[in-house]
């Protein structure tokens, strides 16, 4: 790293941590904070406490430690922090929240959360904790703002095993991982985060109670529902047959048409082909279709299929390699095609910054076993991983002011670039790993807390 680069790097981190250490308060923690993120940001393979320690602050590891598996401080007041101030980089109407979860394999059993349960990044049931994650996007610039851990029935069950990990009494009892994002997305809400759409996928788009909670928290949503997920035409009637005179009135109408799978309802398309993006290798495509449909989500009829409930999209995916996918989307009714797809594909960016949490700032490599420990180290991968996307678009802004200036030359206005370079120039950076990184700190010029 060169002086300049170190000289513009360590003010940025400086004034981007202020906020997060005034409300982080007591002064030995606001000490150790910006050392923990530091470890984070900089080389090495492990981004645990114990080599992070040996590279950051050789004879201060057990302070480090200490730090970071304290129960003494709570993560609500720097969560707050981090809302702000990621609402601030991506937030607004066009902004997407993701809700999703990610898995952190582990070995043995003492780890607080883990158990044998599916981890999407191995693709298969394994030893993992879980975190549900909710992550704020706007022109695929993913800020990730939350990451709670999902406490299995075996943990809640459990009591002693849960004191031995610090598990608080409040998040004793089971809450499946609709309720946590939910009420994640309370938190968010309540702090002022603003987005114009929510988004899942169908682990959590496949319960009705979560649909319902979410579509009374967000303007527009769209969730992945799985193929067999039962659906009825926008056409469909509720009819009531005459009330007999003897037993109870009827409560609920009769549907005038049976509902079918969301499989079955989009089978015979259309299926158009749609572009949603501009990938590293040239156009993301897939073809879509849409249909207006009313869920099969309501109370349950005397004939034993559920009633319609309100009506939604319900979007299908076919994939190049054959793979069908469906969508519910709770936007109008004349959206077009190509606005439907491109919303239910905007998960990608929650999947790219969850493995650039692992891979770059070691989310995974944390070696503690206690709630506490886990919740504090997640929480500084995040700050970590705001402060980069910070400077990417604050460079990102430099360079389209300079082009703007440099565009009222004659000179240049005669001189029209190529084809290519006007399409890279449209195109903004999408993954974190493109941050220069003359902007990653070098372990020589830290400056430490004595």
């Amino acid at each position: 790293m060169t002086q300049a680069a170190t000289a513009d790097w360590e003010p940025s981190l400086a004034a981007w941590l202020a906020p997060f250490l005034e409300a982080l308060g007591h002064k030995v923690r606001q000490r150790w904070a910006p050392v923990y993120v530091r470890g984070l940001l900089g080389p090495g393979e492990r981004k645990s406490v114990q080599p992070m320690a040996a590279r950051v602050a050789p004879a201060d590891g057990d302070q480090l430690h200490h730090f970071i598996s304290s129960p003494a401080w709570q993560t609500a007041p720097l969560a707050a922090v981090l809302a702000r101030e990621a609402d601030r980089l991506v937030g607004g109407p066009d902004a997407v929240l993701i809700i999703d979860d990610t898995a952190l394999p582990k070995k043995g059993e003492h780890s607080v959360g883990v158990a044998w349960q599916y981890a999407g990044v191995l693709g298969k049931t394994a030893n993992c904790q879980a975190l549900v994650s909710l992550t704020l996007a706007r022109c695929e610039v993913p800020v990730p703002l939350a990451l709670q851990l999902y406490l299995p029935q075996a943990w809640c069950r459990d009591r002693r095993r849960c004191a031995k990990a610090g598990v608080p009494a409040d998040r004793r009892a089971f809450r499946s991982k609709g309720a946590i994002a939910l009420a994640e997305l309370d938190r968010l809400r309540a702090a002022g985060v603003r987005f114009g759409c929510a988004v899942a996928d169908a682990g959590y788009g496949s319960s009705a109670a979560f649909r319902r909670g979410l579509a009374s928290r967000a303007p527009l949503w769209a969730v992945g529902i799985p193929k067999t997920q039962r659906v009825y035409s926008a056409a469909v009637e509720l009819t009531w047959p005459a009330t007999p005179a003897t037993g109870r009135p009827r409560r609920h109408g009769i549907p005038n048409q049976r509902p079918v799978t969301a499989e079955a309802a989009l089978k015979r398309g259309p299926w158009r082909p749609i572009r949603w993006r501009q990938g590293t290798k040239g156009p993301l495509t897939a073809r879509f279709a849409a249909r207006r449909v009313r869920v099969a989500d309501g109370p349950q009829s005397q004939t034993g299929h559920r009633l319609p409930g309100d009506e939604l999209w319900l979007v299908g995916e076919w994939r190049s390699g054959g793979e069908r996918k469906y969508h519910l989307a709770s936007h109008p009714a004349g959206t077009p095609l190509q606005t439907l797809a491109a919303t239910v594909k905007a998960r990608w960016a929650c999947e790219q910054a969850h493995q650039q949490l692992k891979e770059e700032l070691g989310l995974d490599h944390f070696e503690g076993r206690s709630w506490a420990g886990l919740h504090h180290h997640a929480l500084m991968t995040l700050i970590a991983f705001a402060f980069l996307q910070h400077l990417r678009l604050r460079r990102s802004g430099q360079r389209e002011k300079n082009l703007r200036h440099r565009s009222a030359a004659p000179t240049d206005l005669a001189r029209r670039p190529s084809r290519a370079a006007r399409s890279a120039r449209r195109r903004r950076p999408t993954a974190m790993s493109q941050v220069p990184r003359d902007h990653r700190p070098a372990q020589a010029r830290m400056k430490l807390p004595k």
